[in-house]
């Protein structure tokens, strides 16, 4: 069906600036974690968000008070989940991975990068991206829990402190 009707047309644009608007209003108030850098729990409140917003938008078997509640209440719980989380190694271990190291002093960890899931071109692209020829010249290649990639250049390794929070074992 292309078209139903002009009333339902016009539903939809009242209730996604309505939706868009309370969306907005939420993630302000929830604070600058909710859009951060995601990690996986960070990512399904995310799809969450976008499921509730678009069945605001397109179910008429929803009234928007009752979407706004629902986009409340998954921000609230990720605010919540969030704070506690800062405060409570537990949870935080519970919902967040931990970093991995996938190179070290210029070697590559094949157990860590199975493990991980990674492959050994994708270490190479990080290393090349920052702008390094070999992996002489690398102390340390660290696969974040946002999935992003960490390249420590050997020639500014320091004392490596910054891995005191990833696993070497």
């Amino acid at each position: 069906m292309f078209f139903d009707s002009w009333s339902g047309l016009l539903r939809v644009l009242v209730l996604g600036l309505c939706a868009y608007v309370v969306l907005v209003l939420v993630l302000r108030l929830s604070g600058k974690r909710t859009l951060a850098k995601m990690n996986a729990f960070d990512l399904v409140v995310t799809v969450a968000l976008g499921s509730t917003l678009a069945t605001i938008l397109l179910s008429s078997d929803v009234a928007l008070a009752e979407g706004a509640l629902g986009l409340a209440v998954l921000v609230s719980a990720q605010f919540a989940v969030a704070w506690v989380s800062v405060r409570s190694r537990a949870l935080r271990t519970a919902v967040k991975s931990t970093p991995s190291l996938l190179l070290w002093q210029g070697r590559l960890r094949e157990g860590e990068l199975r493990e991980q899931r990674v492959s050994r071109s994708e270490v190479l692209q990080a290393v090349r991206a920052q702008g390094l020829g070999g992996l002489d010249q690398v102390a340390a290649v660290v696969l974040e829990t946002d999935g992003s990639f960490s390249v420590i250049p050997a020639k500014s390794a320091g004392d490596l402190d910054a891995l005191d929070d990833v696993p070497r074992g």
